[in-house]
């Protein structure tokens, strides 16, 4: 016997199950909690590098180049972009979301001190770790590929945004 012939043969107590399949969904799917912003802690770190009157190419073979391969070791890094200009050096590290921010900041700091005698060497002050949460940050829109194109090609109305720009934002051209 096939267990769909008992449904079949009973409309009516097959009508009141699924009634109350129904219901108890409603009733479920009301007392859901919802959240628009979830509390997560975006596990992002920004370690920046401070040499007065150190040249773009200078910051970024010296001192970033050289904390970029230590980063690139720690376990749970998903993305790193980096931006050298005139006596800095800003080095961004995205995580894993399943890590730990706090435990991703100890790693951070680790690499930070195995690279400490080539950065005392080279810069005066020791790389500074934030910590950077992305609901938090001011928001600034990208200009879509026509807009970028045509700031880019020197028409009036706007500001063109260097590459690096770009980068640090995470947008990839």
């Amino acid at each position: 016997m096939s267990p769909s012939r008992t449904f079949i043969l009973r409309p009516v107590a097959t009508s009141l199950v699924d009634g109350c399949h129904h219901a108890g969904g409603a009733v479920a799917y009301i007392q859901l909690p919802v959240s628009a912003l979830p509390e997560v802690d975006y596990p992002i770190i920004q370690v920046v590098t401070f040499y007065p009157g150190a040249s773009p190419d200078v910051m970024a073979s010296s001192v970033t180049a050289p904390l970029e391969r230590q980063f690139g070791q720690v376990p749970g890094l998903q993305q790193m972009t980096s931006t050298s200009s005139d006596g800095s050096s800003v080095i961004t590290l995205q995580f894993n979301l399943t890590l730990n921010i706090d435990v991703a900041e100890q790693e951070v700091q680790q690499s930070i001190n195995a690279s400490a005698r080539t950065c005392r060497r080279i810069c005066p002050r020791r790389p500074s770790i934030a910590r950077l949460i992305p609901p938090t940050l001011p928001f600034s829109p990208c200009a879509d590929i026509e807009e970028y194109s045509a700031l880019e090609s020197g028409r009036p109305g706007g500001y063109a945004p260097r590459s690096q720009d770009l980068a640090v934002a995470g947008v990839g051209l």
